[in-house]
C-alpha cells in the first residue's frame, strides 16, 4: 500500500491507503477527524469544506494521492489553532448568533466563511451581498440568514 505524508491541524501524518481513495476517508475512517461531514462526495453540498494551504476545499472529491508532504490540511478541529484560541471568532459568532439547527453542515459552513473572508481581505476589501451569495454550502435547516449575520460578525473580529 502506498504512503501519503501530509500536515492535518498542525500534526504531520502517514497514511497507508490506495492512491484513489478520497481524502474524506482517509480523514475521517482512518485519522478519526470526523468533523468535515460526508453529505454527497461529488463537490457539490459542501459540508466536508475544509482548508488545504488556506484555501477551502471539499476532501470528497480529492484522492489522497493529491496532496504532498508540504500540504497542510485544516478541518473544523484544527480552526482554533490557526488563532490560538479555544474557538474562533468565526466559531464564537455562529454561538453568538444561534445558527446551528441540526448542525450537520456546520464545519463546512464555517470553514467556507473563514476562507472567503481570507479571499476578500487579500483583495483589500470587505464582504458584499455578492461574496456571500457565492457561499455554496448546503444547508438543508434553511439557516441561511443567520449564517449571513454570523459570517459579517466573524469577519469583524478577525
Amino acid at each position: 500500500m502506498p504512503q501519503h505524508t501530509f500536515t492535518v491541524n498542525g500534526e504531520r501524518v502517514t497514511v497507508d491507503v490506495a492512491d484513489d481513495v478520497r481524502l474524506l476517508w482517509v480523514l475521517r475512517d482512518v485519522l478519526k477527524i470526523t468533523g468535515p461531514k460526508y453529505g454527497c462526495g461529488i463537490n457539490v453540498c459542501k459540508a466536508c469544506t475544509s482548508h488545504v494551504n488556506g484555501k477551502a476545499f471539499n476532501p470528497c472529491s480529492v484522492p489522497v494521492s493529491d496532496l504532498g508532504p508540504d500540504d497542510e490540511v485544516t478541518t473544523i478541529e484544527g480552526l482554533p489553532d490557526t488563532v490560538d484560541a479555544e474557538l474562533h471568532p468565526m466559531q464564537e459568532a455562529w454561538l453568538e448568533r444561534d445558527v446551528a439547527q441540526c448542525g450537520y453542515c456546520q464545519p463546512g459552513q464555517i470553514m467556507a466563511a473563514v476562507a472567503l473572508v481570507k479571499k476578500v481581505r487579500a483583495e483589500g476589501r470587505s464582504i458584499t451581498d455578492a461574496d456571500l451569495d457565492g457561499i455554496r454550502n448546503i444547508c438543508r435547516c434553511g439557516t441561511y440568514t443567520r449564517i449571513r449575520e454570523a459570517i459579517r460578525e466573524g469577519a469583524s473580529r478577525m
